[in-house]
């Protein structure tokens, strides 16, 4: 299947992500209620509604609040209706980070990938530890505990056994220094939480695990790639390996 720019578009605004334990809601926008593992906090994004942008903002707000949380996150995409960036920014919120949206088809992507490297797919209780030992001081969240890193295995499994997904380990001379998931919906792989220690980075441990992902990908029968990647550490790898970029997302931080 080709995907055309506006399905890509489409696809890229249809992207969110519910974590395990969190809350959502949505009545004119996507709100989600982190765990506290992630942060706590409440997201909001997918704003579709006839009412205009100061009263949208204001509804998720009051939820927010009622959801006895004290911040909001916003991410902006060219599909919000109303767009919400300009009454954010007029109640002070904080622009915080910039992601970019990359596309490309996976059989044009060319990856050189380093010696030293290699990569496999997350199937054991042992991996999802090393995965964890990954994420927790890239993304600054806690530690899963036993029951969690478990539940986080079932889960690897369930969408590797259906083609729905996967996760994949990176290392660099046998040690456990990159990670990475992906989603299959529609022909799309949605690349997401790629992470990498940051003593190991710009040694190709990020490369290996993006051209491992788009290996299985492929195989299962995704035909194009999309991710967000952040403008200040993926998006230049991304733009080197071919992927096409398609438009900005900016997340804005506001206390309530």
């Amino acid at each position: 299947m080709t995907h055309s720019m506006d399905d890509i578009l489409r696809a890229s605004a249809a992207w969110v992500w519910f974590p395990r334990g969190s809350e959502q809601e949505k009545t004119g926008l996507q709100l989600v209620r982190y765990p506290a593992r992630f942060g706590g906090g409440v997201r909001g994004s997918q704003v579709e509604s006839t009412a205009d942008a100061a009263t949208v903002l204001e509804h998720a707000i009051d939820r927010t609040r009622a959801w006895g949380e004290t911040e909001l996150r916003f991410w902006t995409n060219a599909s919000d209706s109303p767009d919400l960036e300009g009454e954010l920014q007029r109640r002070g919120a904080e622009h915080f980070d910039t992601v970019a949206v990359f596309a490309v088809a996976i059989a044009d992507v060319r990856i050189d990938v380093p010696e030293g490297t290699s990569t496999e797919i997350v199937r054991t209780l042992e991996q999802v530890r090393e995965v964890d030992a990954v994420n927790v001081p890239v993304w600054e969240q806690s530690p899963l505990d036993e029951e969690g890193l478990r539940v986080e295995l079932d889960e690897v499994t369930a969408a590797l056994l259906t083609g729905g997904g996967l996760r994949v380990l990176g290392r660099l001379d046998g040690d456990a220094v990159s990670t990475g998931g992906c989603t299959i919906v529609d022909g799309f792989t949605r690349l997401w939480g790629a992470a990498t220690l940051e003593q190991a980075r710009g040694r190709g441990a990020y490369r290996a695990v993006l051209a491992e992902r788009l290996r299985a990908s492929a195989e299962l029968g995704a035909t194009t790639a999309l991710v967000k990647g952040r403008v200040s550490t993926s998006a230049p790898i991304l733009a080197r390996a071919g992927f096409r970029h398609y438009d900005d997302e900016r997340g804005y931080r506001l206390a309530v």
